[in-house]
């Protein structure tokens, strides 16, 4: 999956999307913005794993993925 990350400088901070999923997040610096956009992706990414195993869209057995 590839995806694009966006950077703008705003008035006092750095503002980071990934529009393919819709996460946004800010940094005083562009590294920090960087740094923060990468955890709110890991973040997104694991929330989405976790509601497709709650609602028995995948399920997980011996370490691998299985699509329910």
């Amino acid at each position: 999956m590839k995806l694009t990350a966006q950077f703008k400088k705003g008035e006092k901070y750095f503002i980071a999307k990934c529009p393919e999923l819709g996460v946004t997040t800010q940094g005083r610096t562009l590294k920090e913005a960087k740094k923060n956009l990468k955890e709110a992706i890991d973040l997104h990414l694991e929330a989405m794993v976790d509601y497709m195993i709650e609602h028995g869209k995948i399920r997980i057995e011996r370490g691998k993925i299985i699509e329910a």
